[in-house]
């Protein structure tokens, strides 16, 4: 803000920094969670200093909710990148190949925002649910679109039980000590997740 109270309208430089600190946040919430992270190491892992954390964000719920936005948007990027070349249930197979995996699982700073959060996001404030709920929405939304189109089949809802499991999966594989039980609990939802696509394919 200016003098004047006024919102400054965001430099290249500016956008740039926030998008800096919103890549920090998402990485350190995905892996401690939001409760277990604070503004000061945020800002000291985008190599910043915390004095500037308030030119680009209200308080550290303002931050929370603009980092949700922000790994939902990266796992839309990743999503687009994995599956460029395929359409329809091939787009969907190599996406729960690549997402209900051990490579997934060991990845908790750089992976799925529904993963990481869903423990978590029931105790944030409405505008970091809002967040996570939209982004939600938006992967189901990119399932629908490679889903048949058919009178009697309801793809939203076909959609959102892939994605429960797929997101469940992970998190249950990344919550159990037993390294041999999470292999386990990945293959078993793959082999689960792949054959409801059959199902729709046939």
């Amino acid at each position: 803000m200016n003098q004047t109270g006024l919102q400054l309208a965001p430099t290249p430089r500016r956008q740039a920094t926030r998008e800096r600190i919103l890549r920090a946040a998402a990485s350190a919430i995905r892996a401690q969670g939001p409760q277990g992270v604070g503004v000061l190491e945020i800002m000291r892992e985008a190599g910043l200093t915390h004095g500037g954390f308030y030119a680009h964000f209200k308080s550290k719920d303002n931050l929370v909710a603009a980092a949700i936005a922000t790994m939902f948007g990266q796992g839309r990027e990743r999503f687009f990148a994995r599956t460029a070349d395929r359409q329809g249930i091939e787009a969907l197979r190599l996406w729960i190949d690549a997402y209900v995996s051990p490579s997934h699982r060991d990845n908790v700073g750089g992976g799925c925002a529904l993963a990481a959060l869903t423990s978590d996001v029931a105790r944030l404030d409405a505008a970091s649910r809002a967040a996570f709920d939209e982004g939600l929405r938006g992967i189901v939304a990119r399932f629908v679109a490679h889903l048949p189109a058919r009178e009697e089949f309801d793809a939203e809802s076909f959609a959102m039980a892939l994605l429960a499991e797929m997101a469940g999966a992970v998190a249950l594989a990344r919550a159990v000590s037993d390294g041999d039980l999470s292999d386990r609990i990945l293959q078993s939802a793959r082999v689960s997740l792949q054959a409801r696509l059959n199902q729709v394919e046939a």
